[in-house]
């Protein structure tokens, strides 16, 4: 009852809070950022941005006429420049996050909680990890864009869990954290694994399943042994991007691990 409205919607909240979040107004166009009257409009006292490319004139306005107009912002330490890689970024980082988003809207102790909670959750499942003598080759593919495949590179939490749970990301070398990359590059690096965003947007090749069937009628990635012998692990796409859901990525992705021996 706190929040004035949301925007660039990806695919459909849990169901733990889908009661609750569907009365929340919705700012924006399915899948996109909002834009910079309507978010006047729902008149907020303080705005959380997720991506950089949210605060351009374009879309919700920069940063600097936001503050101008009295509206604080706040853009996560995940995403200060468009898809670049960061830093040490990892779960420390994101747990420091909620706690001073917390005393940010006055309610530390929910910040504590929420941080101290998520962190059990992760450390359970890395102690569940096990050991293999050669790590593991992923992909992280997020969508396609035009028929191109994009996936997760360094410096973003994918590749904290891939080095968390110990895997190899096929794309560790990429110059952004989320890289556009191509098919015979998916070819050659050959992953043993490919861990598959589902998203619910509506786009094309969002979901796991299209992935997978995209996958699969490629003559290129259809002779790929991932793809011959079904080594896909599923994740909501918002769980790749720092955010309550991306915790649970560690549980989720150890178990699927487990079941691809």
């Amino acid at each position: 009852d706190r929040i004035a409205g949301t925007g660039y919607e990806i695919e459909k909240p849990p169901p733990a809070i889908a009661a609750q979040y569907g009365k929340i107004p919705v700012l924006s166009a399915p899948g996109a950022e909002i834009k910079h009257e309507k978010l006047l409009e729902a008149q907020p006292d303080f705005v959380y941005g997720s991506f950089a490319s949210m605060f351009t004139k374009e879309q919700s306005g920069e940063r600097e006429q936001l503050h101008d107009l009295g509206v604080p912002t706040y853009l996560t330490e995940f995403d200060c420049s468009y898809h670049e890689s960061v830093a040490d970024a990892d779960f420390a980082m994101l747990f420091e996050e909620y706690r001073r988003l917390g005393r940010i809207m006055g309610v530390p102790e929910a910040g504590e909680k929420l941080a101290a909670e998520q962190k059990a959750v992760v450390d359970k499942a890395v102690g569940a990890v096990e050991k293999r003598d050669e790590p593991l080759k992923v992909m992280w593919f997020y969508s396609t864009y035009e028929g191109t495949p994009w996936a997760a590179g360094p410096g973003g939490l994918p590749q904290h869990v891939s080095e968390l749970v110990g895997v190899e990301n096929i794309f560790a070398d990429a110059r952004t954290k989320w890289a556009e990359v191509s098919w015979d590059e998916v070819a050659a690096r050959d992953p043993d694994v490919i861990i598959l965003a589902d998203l619910t947007r509506g786009e094309p090749d969002d979901t796991a399943e299209e992935k997978i069937e995209l996958l699969r009628k490629d003559p290129l990635t259809s002779k790929l042994a991932a793809v011959k012998g079904s080594r896909f692990i599923t994740l909501p796409g918002s769980h790749m991007d720092p955010g309550y859901g991306s915790a649970s990525t560690v549980p989720a992705l150890v178990d699927g691990l487990k079941k691809l021996r």
